[in-house]
């Protein structure tokens, strides 16, 4: 054979064998869409209260139709929209993200921003719990944190009681307006800001300009509540901020906004969660009145004599929480890690059930 001919043969057995490859069916990654789902991936849709390490969280998963959502709250602050959901063939995957300045121009505007993204992987121990881990990129965008957690599927809330036919049980002063008898501090370790003169409890975190930032403490009380009703006094100075939470988990929100609009971050708000129909608060420095009641998961406030939240349904725990645990008994506790406050005239009363 001569030599184009045979080069002529070669390139023509090439050819066939590439036609040959091509059609014949090619095997598929492990995690294509082509592999059957394991999971069911609407047992993920619901509330979930996140027991974290040291704290407490909660998070929503919905269906929209063609996609899946979510809202999370971990540790303090507000509740959030994740960035996305998204599933492998065994578990639930939940994004947030938070951008980060990195470089500064001369006029001290943003030229270079990294987004952090955390990711959390959730799997079905059973129709009730998920075993959680989150990778949590530290500040500096190099290193990352791990935190392993349990998720626990909320029930459905009740009903909105009626509030006219509850039966109350005696009226408790949880301040004696001498001392801070029945109370403690939600942390031990915290410097104690919080001090009793004329019948008022005062808390005074004083920082001192120059120095290390002081941790003061949250103050409790020692006993713990279900359902009830709270009376109570307060006094916020411009510009301060405080918080009441109820059982240790929801926080109604203690502030210097006058004049502000409605937020659920302003006072008598349920933080980041319920906004108060109109504004009722006072201008700071005056005492102010609050009447709250919690039952059956439905909050009702009452500001100087106003009805602000009308028996709505609480979702689930505030940034700040003691615990995730929504079913058991929980304290009073009053924010003082954040500016000066006072308070006075606590009265909780008990509901029967």
């Amino acid at each position: 054979m001569k030599n184009h001919q045979l080069v002529n043969f070669l390139v023509a057995g090439i050819f066939m064998l590439t036609v040959y490859s091509c059609n014949q069916p090619q095997a598929q990654p492990e995690d294509l869409a082509a592999v059957p789902d394991k999971i069911d991936k609407d047992q993920f849709v619901g509330r979930w209260s996140l027991y974290l390490p040291g704290g407490a969280g909660w998070l929503q998963i919905k269906n929209n139709g063609n996609y899946y959502d979510g809202d999370l709250l971990w540790y303090g602050g507000s509740v959030l929209p994740v960035s996305s959901v998204v599933f492998t063939r065994d578990a639930m995957k939940v994004t947030s993200s938070r951008e980060i300045v990195r470089e500064k121009d001369e006029n001290d505007l943003p030229t270079r921003v990294q987004t952090l993204t955390t990711w959390r992987t959730f799997t079905m121990v059973n129709e009730n719990e998920l075993q959680g881990r989150a990778y949590v990129p530290q500040r500096n965008g190099i290193d990352v944190d791990m935190v392993e957690f349990t998720a626990k599927r909320l029930p459905s809330l009740p009903t909105a009681p009626e509030l006219s036919e509850l039966k109350y049980g005696k009226p408790m002063e949880l301040f004696n307006g001498k001392d801070l008898n029945g109370w403690t501090l939600t942390n031990l370790e915290s410097v104690n800001g919080w001090k009793v003169e004329s019948g008022v409890l005062i808390n005074d975190p004083v920082q001192e300009e120059g120095k290390a930032h002081i941790h003061y403490g949250n103050l409790r009380t020692e006993e713990t509540f279900e359902d009830f009703n709270l009376k109570l006094g307060v006094n916020v100075p411009e510009g301060s901020n405080s918080g009441i939470y109820l059982r240790g988990l929801y926080e109604i929100q203690v502030m210097d906004s006058y004049g502000r609009p409605l937020d659920s971050h302003h006072m008598g708000g349920l933080y980041s969660r319920i906004t108060p129909s109109e504004s009722a608060e006072k201008p700071a420095g005056e005492w102010q009145e609050f009447d709250i009641t919690l039952c059956d998961h439905h909050l009702t406030v009452m500001l100087n004599g106003k009805k602000i939240i009308d028996n709505q349904p609480v979702m689930g725990v505030t940034g700040g929480a003691l615990s995730a645990d929504e079913a058991s008994p929980g304290p009073i506790y009053l924010q003082g890690d954040h500016g000066k406050v006072s308070y006075r005239n606590i009265v909780l009363t008990p509901i029967l059930k």
